[in-house]
Order: structure tokens, then sequence, then C-alpha cells
């Protein structure tokens, strides 16, 4: 892939499909679900790229449902929300459900240790 070439964004991964990782990203403790919350997904509305990561931690923060095991992702650019099947995992409930909850224990562990010390 050259400079000039957009990215190559892919179809929705399963978090239970096997997937290769690095013995540098093991040894700094990352795992499928952190990798698959973190890859970029453009958006079908504005275009511009996000990850499951940025759409909870920017477009939803404000939201009540965002730490509640929310089925959709938000679109931080232009506030599209769309479905967490289909999009970032494949058509699958139980992929869904897994996404959702790992998305939540991240940022709820991250609001525990630093939430309240925000200035």
């Amino acid at each position: 892939m050259g400079y000039n070439e957009p990215p190559a964004y892919q179809n929705p991964i399963s978090p239970r499909a096997p997937m290769w990782l690095t013995p540098e990203e093991r040894a700094a403790g990352i795992n499928k679900d952190l990798k698959i919350a973190a890859r970029r997904f453009l958006c079908p509305k504005c275009g511009r790229e996000f990850s499951l990561f940025q759409s909870r931690a920017v477009a939803c923060k404000a939201c009540p449902k965002a730490n509640q095991n929310c089925p959709n992702v938000r679109c931080p650019h232009c506030d599209s929300e769309f479905p967490l099947r289909g999009f970032v995992v494949p058509d699958n409930k139980e992929d869904q459900v897994h996404m959702t909850q790992y998305a939540d224990k991240v940022f709820n562990n991250w609001d525990g240790m630093y939430g309240g010390n925000r200035r």
C-alpha cells in the first residue's frame, strides 16, 4: 500500500474468530477484544474514521446508555448512530453483547480510577 492510498477497512470481526497477536502485543497485554475495539471503521454517513473506543469516549460520554450495554455505536464526527451488529461485529447477538460489555468494562474501570480526579 502506498502513501496516497487510503487504509483498507475490513468487514466486521467476531471476537470469537482466530486472530494473530504478535509476541509484543501479548507482552503488552493486548487481546482480541482490545484490537477489535480500537480498530478503525468508516462512518457510512460522513466517511470519516473512528473506533468503538472513540465512539464511547467522545460521542457517547453524555448518554445515560453509554455504559449500560448499549447496542449502538455513534460516529464522533457527524453524530450518526449505527447498530454494533453488522458494523463492528458480524450480525450476531453474542458478539454484540461481548464487545459492548468489554467496552463498558474498560470505561467503567477508567472512570473508577480517574473519573473523580478530572479537573
